[in-house]
């Protein structure tokens, strides 16, 4: 099978640092990036600026040892050094591993030791936090302020990120099958994934996410999705700069302040998940200037109800882009996700890998071009790359999906143990993985219970050890509460940690998820 650097690519010549030098010399008066904080004044940058900032901390990052292949630990919440950084590294030839903001100590650790990460570009509040857990690290630097935000503490041994800024660094040689970024999955295991795409991965998802979503230069794109996750940054901030127009950035979403800051900068394209969009209509809708957001599936109904567009796909990291899209010129039915996007090969087949019929569901494979059109490999996992592949190239994505009759593609549901918290993917057996360690756990179980502000919340079910003391029996929801909220993310925590005197089985030996989800629904 023939791989991409063997075919003329369609970015032969040219990667990332190549992509924006010519934005900077075609739009460079043109605002790239408006920053948007809850606190502080309002920041923007240029083209030009924007372009120079980046090329001017990657000579930082030169002059502090970062050599191309290296690995920088790129730990922020939403602000404009997220994604200076991001292309600081590209220009040096480094690989960004960008990574949740929410992340807890032990994550942070298993992110930087698997990647072989040699520096971090932080901000103050996680300053120490990756400090301490990121053993291996040469440096830190940590921003001036948190995502806006007057810093609270602040770490001596850190560097300011303002010192990074050094000569613009020139750019080498372009490469665009070289690694430019990691960004992890949620994992179906105790340990996430590292996504790895080329500069041609990053232009791709950038190109054609523009394309899908008919992006225009005087788009104003409004984006608090994090930048750490496929969408906010690929199918939103990416599509934006190829298209020339406007990121304004939010740290986070807030329905307090989200309609405002759209009028503030007459913003016209967005990007919603089901959590905000059930919270901005409690909040009530105002006239706006939107065109049109990205939505996971059509849902004409609401499209009404908030007077703009939707553009529905469904996507994943190892994709890049919505490989299935709802795009203009059709007239999807309710709750499609779509039809398969430019570049995509798509097959739904059953556990058998024969095709299903229309009317039918199965597994949802995608067949792309590796390091260009879908991701090249998972960092330093072989076993794993491999197992994600079928003999004939076609990606097994974990996802079932419903094939209509009509040739409409509808999510069916997930054959990976993933739960979608807020938007936020949430790998159960990787919480599962933290409770098993609390003393007085036998065994234990999380599955997703549905929630009306956040979607879904993780709740746990455990089984304590026979010998187990009563008075410590009684404690360990709050035992296993305690460890979850010092080893993972917030939104990870479970919600609920019911004690059961064994979990249900069915077949052999298999823990009946199922017979669990109707148990988080009930007062047993």
């Amino acid at each position: 099978m023939l791989a991409p650097s063997d075919l003329v690519s369609p970015f032969a010549g040219f990667d990332v640092p190549a992509w924006l030098e010519s934005l900077a010399r075609r739009r460079g008066s043109h605002p790239a990036l408006i920053f948007a904080p809850p606190e502080g004044p309002r920041r923007t940058w240029t083209y030009a600026q924007f372009v120079d900032a980046a090329r001017r901390v990657a000579g930082g990052l030169v002059a502090r040892g970062v050599r191309p292949g290296d690995r920088v630990l790129v730990h922020l919440e939403n602000c404009p050094e997220s994604l200076i950084a991001r292309f600081a590294c590209a220009f040096a030839g480094a690989v960004c591993v960008g990574t949740n903001p929410q992340a807890a100590g032990p994550e942070l650790d298993w992110f930087a030791r698997s990647t072989g990460a040699v520096a971090a570009i932080t901000q103050p509040k996680f300053a120490s936090l990756v400090a301490s857990h990121c053993k291996g690290l040469r440096w830190v630097a940590a921003t001036a302020d948190d995502a806006g935000t007057p810093a609270a503490t602040t770490m001596a041994r850190a560097e300011s990120f303002e010192a990074l800024m050094a000569e613009p660094l020139a750019r080498r040689a372009p490469d665009p099958f070289a690694p430019a970024s990691i960004m992890f999955t949620t994992g179906t295991t105790s340990r996430p994934k590292g996504v790895v795409w080329t500069h041609a991965n990053v232009l791709w998802g950038a190109r054609v996410n523009a394309m899908q979503q008919d992006m225009r230069p005087d788009d104003v794109s409004l984006v608090f999705l994090p930048l750490c996750h496929v969408v906010g940054l690929s199918w939103c901030a990416l599509s934006t700069l190829w298209a020339g127009g406007t990121i304004v950035l939010q740290p986070r979403f807030s329905a307090s302040r989200y309609w405002a800051v759209a009028s503030e900068f007459g913003a016209t394209v967005g990007s919603q998940v089901f959590f905000t969009m059930n919270a901005l209509a409690a909040a009530g809708i105002p006239r706006h200037g939107f065109r049109q957001w990205i939505m996971p599936r059509h849902d004409p109904a609401q499209m009404q109800r908030f007077g703009v567009d939707f553009v529905s796909g469904w996507g994943m990291t190892e994709v890049l882009v919505q490989a299935i899209v709802c795009e203009r010129g059709f007239e999807p039915p309710a709750g499609a996700i779509g039809r398969p996007g430019a570049g995509y090969r798509v097959r739904v087949v059953d556990d058998d890998n024969r095709q299903v019929e229309p009317g039918g569901s199965g597994h949802l494979l995608v067949g792309a071009a590796r390091g260009l059109s879908i991701f090249r490999d998972y960092d330093g996992d072989a076993a794993a790359t491999a197992e994600a592949f079928d003999e004939d190239g076609f990606f097994r994505t974990g996802d079932r999906v419903i094939l209509r009759e009509d040739g409409w593609l509808q999510f069916g549901d997930r054959i990976k143990d993933v739960l979608k918290v807020g938007g936020e993917g949430v790998s159960a057996s990787e919480i599962e993985a933290v409770i098993l360690r609390a003393p007085g756990v036998k065994e234990c179980a999380v599955v997703a219970r549905p929630d009306a502000d956040y979607g879904e919340v993780p709740v746990a079910f455990v089984v304590p050890k026979p010998d187990l003391p009563p008075e410590e029996a009684r404690a360990l929801p709050e035992t296993v509460s305690a460890l979850c909220r010092e080893s993972l993310a917030k939104f990870k925590v479970p919600r609920e940690t019911r004690i059961v005197a064994d979990l249900p089985l069915v077949g052999f030996g298999k823990v009946s998820k199922a017979r669990l989800r109707e148990m988080a629904l009930s007062d047993e």
